[in-house]
């Protein structure tokens, strides 16, 4: 019990754990020794699942040199029509977390299928690399639509915090070549249909000047995360700022996204989701955000929230007609 508690403030809280940050090493380079950052053997506990449905977990969708990148499938034990995939991707300051906790399991019971994955952390690897396994990701579950009853034209993200800054940039970097990489299988598009960021970071750059009163974490700091994500502090270094900014790459094709984000938010500013909004209309992008009040990073199980974001997935994964692979192209030219 002590175990899953601990699971879930790392997943709900993000950044927190990691106000103090240290100083890491700014190398793009893999490190094949995680014995200090997450195991190589999964930890098998993981959430309940509801009846007729069960999960493969550790499924390797990627490897790189020795090691493997993992993530869960949860899916109905029967055979049947495909589904609509939601793929959680999981915070903690791009340097902590993992696949284990996924709320995202909760939408098994209202027809879909969900998986949960892994990704490099910044003690592995600097950006883009956490972007390109994302993608990855995508296109090894795309390709396995049979096993797990996929339906590879209906695939939502969901992610909170460092999860939800991913998968702002798998919404709206899905025509960019420079951040599709190259790991896994190549031969599939990483494009999805709807996205819901909670708590996600877009531009690193006006993160402090938007910070409220009582916020600890200073983001211009060498060793903050996301100068650890970038690989050098990001005032000195626009230009990688903007190669990790989801706003850079909006285009009026960008799937339907929702934003929800606390007003009191001490880790993350609510300025981040603000601006994003506002850019995401601006570019003629389907975009819903939610504010709420008196939400700090992080706010639990909210039935509000839970609502908003069953009907968004329901509204753009379920009920709306979608436009097949062939009818856009994998990479904007």
């Amino acid at each position: 019990m002590q175990r899953i508690v601990v699971t879930l403030v790392m997943m709900t809280f993000g950044f927190s754990a990691i106000v103090q940050a240290q100083d890491r090493s700014k190398t793009p380079q893999l490190r094949r020794d995680r014995s200090q950052s997450r195991p190589l053997v999964a930890n098998r506990s993981g959430p309940r699942l509801p009846p007729r449905f069960t999960v493969k977990r550790d499924l390797t969708y990627a490897q790189l040199g020795d090691d493997s990148l993992l993530l869960d499938v949860y899916y109905p034990a029967q055979p049947g029509e495909p589904l609509p995939l939601v793929v959680w991707v999981h915070g903690g300051a791009w340097r902590a977390g993992s696949k284990r906790s996924c709320p995202a399991v909760r939408l098994l019971s209202e027809g879909y299928v969900v998986a949960s994955i892994d990704y490099r952390l910044t003690d592995q690897a600097i950006f883009p690399a956490q972007i390109h396994d994302c993608k990855a990701a995508i296109r090894w579950l795309r390709d396995k639509v049979d096993q797990y009853r996929i339906d590879p034209k209906r695939i939502g993200v969901w992610g909170s915090s460092a999860g939800g800054h991913l998968v702002s940039l798998l919404g709206t970097s899905g025509d960019v070549t420079e951040l599709e990489g190259s790991v896994g299988d190549v031969d599939q598009s990483s494009r999805v249909q709807a996205v819901c960021s909670f708590f996600g970071p877009t531009d690193f750059l006006q993160m402090d000047a938007h910070a409220i009163a009582t916020a600890r974490m200073k983001h211009n700091a060498a060793d903050s995360p996301e100068s650890i994500l970038v690989g050098g502090p990001i005032q000195a270094n626009p230009d990688r700022v903007a190669r990790a900014n989801p706003m850079t790459y909006i285009t009026a094709d960008d799937p339907p996204m929702l934003l929800v984000h606390g007003d009191q938010d001490p880790l993350v500013p609510h300025h981040q989701s603000v601006i994003f909004a506002e850019a995401l209309r601006a570019g003629g992008v389907d975009v819903t955000f939610h504010t709420v009040v008196g939400g700090k990073h992080g706010f639990g199980r909210n039935a509000e929230v839970d609502a908003l974001v069953d009907q968004f997935f329901d509204q753009h994964l379920k009920s709306t007609p979608l436009e097949t692979d062939s009818d856009k192209p994998l990479i904007k030219q």
